[in-house]
């Protein structure tokens, strides 16, 4: 038996790979990566290590999840050491649990090995920061995109309108007008900061400013594409002036 490793390749930047991730990485018979990973960071790989990327779920064909699991299962079972490398961190919106989940039903060997999220890069790549003592005392990573099937009710946006700090949404670029029009409605100001960071840590960011009535108009009109981190909150009116380019 082999064993999987679950690994977090941070969120562009390979320099915030972990010493922890690149010593898998070195093991690795097999590494079966997201597409949005880094490609310099697979080069912590043997040349004979056999690399699979996932596929695009933009514009291309996603590997469904259960094929993902039934790849890492069959490896580990032929003896093979199989590093998961996810982009950010394998526990944010990573599906890091249904795989550890799958691994332990198999009886599969595992460790978790964390990354970076990209909402933690913010305050080092843009220059937003998630809490500040006169701005934010809380912080929520939101999900712009529920599975088919939750447990429990699904996100009530107009409810997490009244959330008392930063918002962060993941993943929530083609649904921004549905989420934005209910914290409105929610009671939220619809002059309330917010900051749209494409790629962040990548070479080539780019922070799109806006607020919460105009947010969804913003990436209509700049044609804003993911992956992106959508802040909401006053924290979302700081900058550092590190963007690639700022609108």
């Amino acid at each position: 038996m082999g064993i999987v490793y679950l690994v977090g390749a941070g969120p562009g930047d390979p320099d915030l790979l972990t010493l922890r991730g690149a010593e898998c990485l070195r093991r690795a018979d097999l590494v079966l990566y997201d597409y949005l990973v880094n490609p310099a960071i697979l080069r912590h790989a043997r040349a004979s290590t056999q690399l699979v990327c996932l596929g695009r779920p933009h514009g291309g064909r996603a590997t469904p999840q259960a094929d993902v699991e039934r790849q890492m299962i069959e490896a580990a079972r032929a003896d093979r050491t199989v590093v998961r490398l996810k982009c950010g961190d394998p526990a944010v919106f990573g599906r890091g649990a249904e795989e550890v989940t799958a691994l332990t039903t198999a009886g599969v060997p595992f460790e978790i090995v964390p990354g970076v999220t990209a909402a933690s890069a913010l305050f080092s790549y843009a220059g937003i920061p998630l809490t500040h003592r006169e701005a934010a005392s809380a912080v929520a990573l939101v999900t712009g995109h529920q599975a088919n099937v939750v447990h429990g009710p699904p996100l009530d946006y107009a409810r997490l309108a009244g959330f008392p700090g930063t918002v962060v949404f993941y993943m929530g670029v083609s649904t921004s007008r549905r989420w934005s029009e209910e914290f409105v409605r929610g009671g939220r100001s619809p002059d309330t900061p917010v900051a749209i960071v494409r790629r962040v840590s990548w070479p080539d960011q780019q922070t799109y400013r806006a607020t919460l009535g105009t947010v969804a108009d913003v990436i209509q009109r700049e044609q804003v594409r993911p992956p992106c981190l959508i802040v909401i909150g006053d924290t979302a009116a700081f900058a550092s002036g590190k963007d690639a380019e700022t609108r």
